[in-house]
Order: C-alpha cells, then structure tokens, then sequence
C-alpha cells in the first residue's frame, strides 16, 4: 500500500508536474498545481485521521482509493475539491492567513536568534568550566593562547616569545634584541 501511493500519489503526479512546466502548457499547469495543493492538504489531514480512524476496515485502502481518485482524468477529483471547496476557503480567509504567516516569521527567526546565543553562551561557559578544571592538552593550549593574545593586547610587541618560554643562551653568543625581555629574566640574579 505504501508503495502504491508513493508511486501513484507523489511519483506520477511529480512526472506529468515536470511535462507541464516543460510543455508550458498553462492548461495541465494549473491542474496539476490544484492537485498538489488538493494532495498537502490530504497528507496533512491524514496525519491525524490515521491516529483515529486506522483501524476502520479498509481505511488504507479508502485512502488509496481517494489518491486515484484525485488523479482520474475522468473524475477530476483534485479541480473539482479545489474549486468547490479550497479556492472559496482560501479566497476568504487568504489575509488572516497571510497575517499569521508573517507573525510566525517574526517569532520563528526572534526564537532561532535567541536560543542561537543560549546556545553560543552554554558552549562557552562548557569551555571554560573544562578549562577551570584543568582537562590536560585543552588547558594548556588554552592557556597559551591566552598569553599570547594578552601579550599582544599590551601592546608588548618587543616580547615575541611567550613568557613561559625561555631562551638559553651562551655567553659567546650575542643575545637577539627580540628575546631582551626573556633572557632578562634569567639574567637577573646575576645584577
């Protein structure tokens, strides 16, 4: 059953779509435009007759029997569904749909930004609760990120070498004018 209504509800319908568009036959265009609307509208009122209705006897096969019905050159069953009952239906509610619509959108995109930034919030603090508590490589690295980024921020743009960095040197050797800051550190002792 499933796949005779996948092959003859949706498949069929979507291929004889694709030879309207393709044809530009206005004609076959807007009848297979009413059967898809006709067809959501079945889909989504299935969706709760078969919690109530499924276990009526031949309700899958009633349903078929409808899906075949809507596509019969000879009954029409989508156009006339539509003009009888959808178009009127639509035409006079068709702004307090538009209405609604729009206020779903609005509240839709304020809902993704505000559990975007929850979400972007509890990651953070999930990252510095893992670094408080000493979690091994990813402390570390964070860090060494974070005196760097600390040593750039001052404006220390001398020291290039992280301060838990130091640089041995020999006494042959002339010290590097970058490294000052760290070889004085360990030279101090000495003064």
């Amino acid at each position: 059953l499933f796949f005779s209504r996948l092959i003859f509800g949706t498949l069929y319908p979507a291929y004889y779509s694709y030879k309207a568009v393709k044809s530009k036959d206005i004609k076959e265009y807007v009848k297979w435009m009413m059967y898809w609307i006709i067809f959501a509208l079945f889909t989504t009122a299935e969706t709760f007759t078969d919690i109530f209705l499924c276990w009526f006897p031949f309700y899958y096969e009633l349903k078929i029997a409808f899906v075949a019905w809507l596509l019969s050159p000879y009954t029409k069953g989508s156009s006339l569904l539509y003009r009888k009952f959808v178009h009127p239906t639509l035409s006079s509610k068709e702004k307090e749909i538009d209405d609604c619509l729009v206020q779903a959108k609005d509240r839709s995109y304020d809902a993704l930004v505000h559990f975007g930034k929850r979400g972007l919030n509890v990651a953070a603090t999930a990252a510095v609760m893992a670094a408080s508590k000493g979690q091994g490589a990813l402390s570390e690295r964070l860090r060494s990120f974070s005196m760097q980024d600390l040593s750039t921020i001052r404006g220390d743009s001398s020291s290039t070498v992280p301060p838990s960095v130091t640089v041995r040197t020999s006494s042959k050797q002339s010290q590097p004018k970058t490294s000052r800051s760290a070889s004085e550190g360990t030279g101090s002792s000495g003064r």
